[in-house]
């Protein structure tokens, strides 16, 4: 983004603010446990899948409820986020075209909502991690830097397809079907072993799946990831942010005349 975008955005902080807060109170909205389901949906996710695959399908990862609930959390993150931002400026119509606002606030508003629910599902994986055993070490210092990563990445897919909606609706069903088939590209239950040699390839065009390795690098191994694994995974958030941020300004222009 330009440095013009992030001075207007920081101008604009009080309603970013004011949206994120919005998001998050509709979220849990008559909602009896309210902010405990985004500690209770991963835990209670985690324990099915672990046993389906687990003694069903018999995967065998070591830890594997860790394993399991990293990949959910991040995965899930983004999957959220992005849906979100999908239909952002589209439901943002009515306030668009009474007073200016800068467009690009509201999907990044979503996806930070949907970041501030994470920072809550992180306490299942700790959760997760005293219950088997795993210690906590210096190297969770780290983990900022790992869901930096995955929000800037979010926001600039967010902004892609904000953008792509508002001119093809199409998108609002495409989008679910992209993400379920990008869940089954993702090792996010199964270990990169089953993974045929002719077909790994695939993954190394999946950046989610850089993401995910490196937040299990740092938590689940205790392994600090390499530099040259960190600088690629800001290199990937960051060109993310740089074409859904062009897109975005490039469209932005008519988009009263179709929302």
């Amino acid at each position: 983004m330009s440095k013009i975008n992030i001075i207007e955005m920081y101008k604009y902080r009080f309603l970013l603010k004011e949206l994120v807060t919005r998001d998050l109170k509709i979220k849990y909205r008559r909602s009896f446990l309210g902010y405990l389901w985004s500690l209770m949906n991963p835990l209670l996710m985690m324990w099915i899948l672990t046993l389906v695959f687990s003694y069903v399908f018999r995967f065998d990862i070591p830890n594997y409820p860790l394993y399991l609930i990293i990949g959910q959390t991040i995965f899930g993150f983004f999957s959220e986020s992005t849906s979100m931002a999908m239909m952002s400026v589209i439901e943002n119509a009515a306030l668009l075209k009474k007073v200016y606002v800068p467009k690009y606030i509201f999907p990044i508003s979503r996806v930070l909502s949907s970041f501030v629910t994470m920072i809550f599902s992180l306490m299942a994986i700790f959760i997760v991690m005293k219950a088997t055993g795993v210690p906590f070490k210096i190297t969770l210092l780290a983990l900022p830097l790992s869901l930096f990563f995955v929000l800037l990445f979010s926001v600039g897919v967010g902004m892609f397809i904000a953008a792509i909606t508002v001119y093809l609706r199409d998108m609002m069903h495409l989008y679910s079907v992209v993400l379920t088939a990008w869940s089954f590209l993702t090792p996010i239950f199964y270990p990169i072993s089953i993974v045929p040699q002719n077909i790994r390839w695939i993954l190394q065009y999946n950046p989610l799946y850089y993401f995910i390795d490196y937040f299990r690098q740092i938590v689940l191994y205790d392994t600090l990831p390499s530099l040259h694994t960190t600088v690629f995974c800001f290199e990937l958030s960051i060109a993310a942010v740089i074409i859904g941020g062009i897109v975005f300004k490039k469209l932005q222009k008519n988009y009263l005349l179709y929302i």
